[in-house]
Parts: structure tokens; sequence; C-alpha cells
């Protein structure tokens, strides 16, 4: 099975930093990256999206077309058991009581923790009885 993880922010270099983030899992086919600069666009990402295959949505509170966390309850409503993870430059108190009422799992700062990151990573694949 390959599995997916969406990635959604308008800054341009956080697909690179993804990529290079996480290399060796891709490279090694153990899990894919897609990534979106817009609400409207991980939207039909999230649509078309194979509901096995799609395991985690990591997504910025702030992005043009949208605002703060009105994509979270939109994406939820389409794949209510798709785990989401905000991401915010301001990981405030507020912010995440928001965005957990909201039906996110979690709420990540900026500047990323990738370890932290990848361990979540690794307990979803786990989950789904897929070896690291």
């Amino acid at each position: 099975m390959n599995l997916l993880i969406l990635v959604v922010d308008d800054e341009p270099d956080v697909e690179a930093l993804f990529r290079q983030q996480f290399r060796r899992d891709i490279r090694s086919g153990r899990f894919a990256l897609d990534f979106a600069t817009s609400a409207p666009s991980v939207l039909s990402m999230v649509e078309s999206a194979d509901d096995s295959a799609l395991i985690l949505l990591l997504s910025d509170i702030n992005m043009p077309g949208m605002t703060r966390l009105e994509l979270l309850p939109r994406v939820k409503a389409l794949r209510p058991d798709l785990p989401v993870i905000m991401i915010t430059a301001y990981g405030d108190a507020e912010t995440r009581r928001l965005a957990r009422e909201g039906g996110a799992e979690d709420v990540y700062a900026k500047p990323i923790d990738f370890t932290a990151l990848k361990a979540e990573i690794d307990r979803r694949i786990a989950a789904r009885g897929v070896s690291a």
C-alpha cells in the first residue's frame, strides 16, 4: 500500500524542507508526500485521495484564501476520520483550543520539531501494520 501524507502551507520553502527531512522515507517508498499551497487545492486532493492511503494531513493554520481554522471543518466534512495536525507560528492557548475544537489531533508550533513529527508518523504507520 502506498501511504500518503498531505502537507498544506503557502510558504515556498516548506516543500523542500519536508522533502529533505523525509528523504529516506520517500526514497524507500515508505510513504509519499504531496503538497498544496491553498485551501481549494488541498480540499480537492483530500476528496480525490484513496481513503486507505491517506494517513495524515499537516496544515498551516494561516494561508491565503481561508482564514485561521476554516479549512479544518471542511476537511473533516469530507473525511471525518482523517487525522489532522495543524501547524502555526502562533502556538498560543487560544489557537490550540480552536484547532482541537475543530477536530485537529494536535497543533505543532513553528519551527517544526521534526523529531516529534517523525515519531508521530512512525506511530501512524505502525498502527496500519506497516513495518518501519
